[in-house]
């Protein structure tokens, strides 16, 4: 019997696979050299036990992607953490290249032009936000599965009576978030075979008008669905947009592993071309491993 039949039994969800071997493997991630930029996640609020967990928990998914990244958080204040302002300071004095700051933001946001500001007067490099993308839209189909709102995927042809028949894809950062979020959002009703309307949590009435929206085309059930990580939003904006709107919603995407992925595979990217120093050191390193008696040992 599958757990649909079920009552009250979990819906499954589709996570991330384990490695897959032989010619459909995952490609292996390249080597990170010696004195290759750090890594600096740029996470848009100051440091708090509300958003910390989700931000460790990246980092530690991060690390899992590619052993080789030296990569911390940074947040705008707070105390016993980093600030971005701080970080990027040590780094600049320290005499090491200039760090690749990647904003923990899923699209256009506030604090932007600020992290934008700090980077260029230390030499730092930000790179864009993590979306628009495909993984973004997994992320939030996963949670609203949890949540009971979707299927976990079109092939699972089970009935859920609770589904909903058009998503509200919130998202912070204005209208220009907005507008970024209906990207994403096509690429979510793709997979959800439902309407999906991109809103901004942070312009009053959006979410209200988009609710109304799908209603008037013919939805009986909406809900929303934040395209939000967790840092970068208000709680209390979430809240709000739920209860005065009388939707459910799914849970921000928090540290979903494909945000991970996406974090660690935007380092790789802007990585510049490793010099002609870099690769006859790792060279030397490499036979130096080849050459030394725990590799004859292990033959």
């Amino acid at each position: 019997m599958s757990t649909a039949a079920i009552p009250g039994a979990p819906l499954p969800v589709r996570t991330p696979g384990s490695r897959a071997r032989g010619r459909h493997r995952r490609p292996e991630r390249p080597e990170i050299m010696a004195g290759s930029p750090a890594l600096v996640l740029a996470v848009p609020t100051a440091a708090g036990p509300e958003n910390r967990p989700v931000v460790e928990e990246l980092l530690s998914i991060v690390r899992t992607e590619q052993s080789g990244i030296e990569v911390t958080a940074a947040y705008l204040g707070g105390e016993d953490a980093p600030t971005v302002a701080e970080l990027l300071a040590a780094a600049a004095e320290s005499g090491q290249p200039a760090p690749l700051v990647v904003p923990l933001v899923p699209g256009p946001h506030d604090f932007l032009p600020e992290l934008h500001k700090l980077a260029a007067e230390t030499g730092a490099r930000v790179l864009d936000p993590l979306g628009p993308h495909p993984l973004l839209a997994e992320a939030v189909h996963v949670r609203l599965s949890e949540a009971g709102l979707a299927r976990a995927d079109r092939a699972r042809l089970f009935a859920i009576a609770t589904a909903a028949d058009g998503v509200v894809l919130t998202t912070v950062g204005g209208e220009e978030a907005a507008a970024s979020a209906g990207i994403t959002g096509v690429l979510l009703a793709s997979r959800l075979a439902v309407p999906v309307v991109p809103a901004a949590l942070d312009v009053p009435g959006s979410v209200a008008a988009a609710v109304a929206h799908l209603r008037a085309t013919g939805s009986e059930r909406p809900a929303l669905a934040p395209l939000v990580i967790g840092p970068e939003a208000d709680p209390e904006l979430l809240a709000t947009a739920a209860e005065e709107t009388g939707c459910a919603s799914a849970a921000p995407i928090g540290a979903y592993p494909t945000v991970g992925q996406l974090i660690a595979s935007a380092y790789l990217a802007a990585l510049p071309e490793p010099t002609q120093e870099q690769l006859e050191a790792a060279e030397a390193a490499a036979e130096q491993q080849r050459t030394s008696p725990g590799a004859h040992a292990a033959r």
